[in-house]
Formats: structure tokens, C-alpha cells, sequence
């Protein structure tokens, strides 16, 4: 049975592709990766048509199912409603490409890392041209954005900074920024968490696979901390080396730089001409993010600012609500994007 619902506009189409950069990854995740293609209403009557295209990123231990399924009974997953601004004619018409970037340990940052993988190269060496020579889309960096939450906010921080040549314009929900005040207060907790497994994160590992995931207080954090280690601190064998004493919590300074390394806020002085490149900026955060990424999202807005950007090229709000369950701020900035990147 379809997920989406009769009156559904547009349409998505399932694929899988066979990612020669992810085979044989550290973790053992599955090369083979499904992607999400959705094409507007209209798309099939329009041979001669292109269309600009965002590509949506999922947050920490998402799975590419979760863009299909509402957080409540009482909003609408992202796709669905995208499709009803687009069948309306609220937004200019978009291709969305919904991206998996899942590993064993929750994630990837969408980084190329020896402790995961190479998926910063898949998104942009493999998925990007996959998309390109299968769909219509306006195959330039002018019409091309990349949007996410948290993790996702962060992927998309980041490869825009890292790859202008390929997307003109980003939107980053609640994303990872500001280091010191998104982890550091996590860090504290993870070390008295750590207590009952001997400071070992390895055998907090083997316990969570080894019963029901998520039924433990701590699992969470200890999860996306491993996660991060393994993808901005692995060691020479791709081993997850900690930022921090996992008894005491203290920081380990050079463990903490290479994490400091991929902080949307710290890499914008040394990527200022990308920024200033960007045709349209999109940066929001709840004002109770559990994460404290309101704060990195204000650091982040200046950060942007004092690399030049021009300020109607940014849009900036704090939005009364927690680190989830933002997803309804998702399809008013791809409204936003679309009205952006169709121009010229």
C-alpha cells in the first residue's frame, strides 16, 4: 500500500543505487543505498521542462522510510506536504532527492571519514550525477540546494561550503554549530553514564546490540557521541577515539580539534567566498533545542554575516519549540529555496 495519499500531485519514485565509493566501507554497511526521487506536478506533461532540485538530508540514526511517516497524528510528512504547496501553486516547481546516508553507528555527518565511509563523496561524486543524467533537473549549481535537520543541517552546512561548484544554496534546520555548546554539556553526562560500563564506550556498544535499542537513559547520547568519534576522530584504524576522559569528562585538546575542524561556525572564515557565493541561505533553530542549536544557529548567522553575504540572501529565525519535531518548518523553506533558485 502507497504511503502517500490519493490526492498526491506529484510523484516519488524508489530507487536503489549501487555506490562504488561506499563498497567495502569500515563499518560493513550496505553499499547498495535506496534513494528517493520526487517529481513535481506537471513533470510528466512537460517533456521540455527542467526543474532546480534540493536535496533533503535526514538527522542522526534516520532512516530514509522517516521521510514517508508524520511525527504526530496531526502534521504531514514532508513530501506530502511539499506537494500540496507545489499542486497549489504556492512555490515554483522543484525535483526533491531524498538522500541515505545511514551507518551502523546512526550516521555519517555526511563526512568522508576511515571510521564510517566516504559519504561526502558518494552525495556529491555518485548521487548528484545520478540524478542529473536520469532527471530533468536545471544541472547547475545556480539551480541546485541542499536542505537538512540537525546532522542533516549540518551536511548541508557543510558541503556547501566544501563544494559551491555544485550547490548554490542551502537551508539547515536545527543544525549541528557551536561545538563547545552543542557537546560539551553531553560530554559531562556521558561520563557519569560511563560509570556503570568501566568508562569503556565499547561495552556500552556491545550491551545496546545485545538487548532492545533505546531502552537504557543513556543511549542516545553514548550512541551519537560514538557515532560523531567514529566519523570526526577515528584513529589510524579507523577506530572511534573519545574527545574527552570518560571518567573525569575533561577534554582531550587534540582529539576536540579535529571535531573543532568540522564546525559549520569555525569553517566559514576559511570558506567566506562560498558563503558570499550562496544564492539564498536558510538557518532556523528551536528556541529550547535540547542541543543548545539555537545558539549555534545564531553563531552561525554571524558567521555568515562576517563572511560577507549579502543580508537579503539569508533567512534567520528562532522558533518557539524544541530539537524535534521541526519538521513542518521543512517544506516552507523549500518554498523558500524553490522561489530562489528558479529565478534567472
Amino acid at each position: 500500500m502507497s504511503p502517500w495519499p490519493e490526492d498526491f500531485a506529484g510523484r516519488l519514485d524508489e530507487h536503489t543505487v549501487d555506490s562504488e565509493l561506499l563498497r567495502g566501507n569500515p563499518l560493513g554497511d550496505p553499499h547498495r543505498r535506496p534513494l528517493w526521487v520526487y517529481t513535481p506536478p506537471g513533470y510528466d506533461d512537460e517533456p521540455g521542462r527542467r526543474y532546480p532540485a534540493v536535496y533533503m538530508l535526514l538527522g542522526f540514526t534516520g532512516r530514509l522510510e522517516a521521510w514517508s511517516k508524520a511525527p504526530t497524528a496531526y502534521r504531514r510528512p514532508v513530501p506530502v506536504a511539499v506537494d500540496e504547496l507545489f499542486a497549489r501553486g504556492a512555490a515554483p516547481p522543484m525535483i526533491m532527492v531524498f538522500v541515505d546516508a545511514w551507518t551502523a553507528y546512526g550516521g555519517s555527518q555526511y563526512v568522508d571519514s576511515t571510521g564510517t565511509g566516504r559519504y561526502h563523496s558518494y552525495l556529491c561524486e555518485e548521487i548528484v550525477p545520478w540524478v542529473d543524467a536520469r532527471y530533468r533537473t536545471l544541472a547547475a549549481r545556480d539551480h541546485r540546494a541542499i536542505a537538512g535537520k540537525s546532522s542533516g543541517g549540518l551536511g548541508a552546512m557543510v558541503t556547501s561550503m566544501l563544494r559551491p561548484d555544485l550547490f548554490g544554496a542551502f537551508a539547515t534546520h536545527s543544525g549541528d554549530a557551536l561545538s563547545e555548546a552543542q557537546y560539551i554539556p553531553h560530554f559531562l553526562w556521558a561520563a557519569r553514564h560511563l560509570r556503570a560500563y568501566d568508562g569503556d564506550i565499547f561495552s556500552w556498544w556491545d550491551d545496546f546490540r545485545s538487548r532492545v535499542a533505546f531502552t537504557k537513559e543513556e543511549d542516545m547520547r553514548l550512541l551519537e557521541i560514538l557515532g560523531v568519534s567514529a566519523c570526526f576522530s577515528p584513529g589510524a584504524d579507523g577506530t572511534p577515539l573519545l574527545p574527552f576522559d570518560p571518567v573525569t569528562g575533561a577534554l582531550r585538546p587534540r582529539i576536540w580539534e579535529r571535531w573543532l575542524e568540522w564546525d559549520p561556525v569555525r569553517m566559514a572564515p576559511a570558506h567566506a567566498e562560498a558563503l558570499r557565493s550562496m544564492r539564498a541561505i536558510w538557518i532556523d533553530a528551536g528556541t529550547r533545542d535540547e542541543w543548545f542549536l539555537d545558539l549555534g544557529a545564531l553563531a552561525f548567522r554571524d558567521a555568515v554575516e562576517q563572511a560577507g553575504v549579502p543580508p537579503e540572501n539569508v533567512f534567520f529565525e528562532l522558533f518557539d519549540g524544541g530539537h524535534h519535531a521541526v519538521e513542518y518548518r521543512q517544506p516552507q523553506a523549500v518554498a523558500w529555496l524553490a522561489h530562489r533558485l528558479a529565478a534567472g
